[in-house]
């Protein structure tokens, strides 16, 4: 047990190397033969349309109420 304790950084590392490198490797492999994927569009902006505006009504919090929470 004191062996373990004594060499943690040193496990610590080694896989922190290993899981960088199959990180690192698998991500190159998937790259490979493949084309960048055509941008979707999510939203078009409209000539003269209303901006959206969202209004948020609360009351404040006393301090006594701060206080509770």
């Amino acid at each position: 047990m004191m062996n373990i304790t004594k060499h943690m950084e040193s496990i610590f590392l080694a896989t922190l190397v290993i899981v960088g490198a199959t990180g690192m490797a698998s991500a190159a492999a998937s790259r490979i033969g493949h084309e960048a994927p055509e941008p979707k569009v999510y939203g078009v902006a409209v000539e003269g349309a209303p901006m959206a505006v969202v209004k948020v009504t609360a009351k404040r919090l006393s301090a006594a109420e701060k206080a509770a929470l």
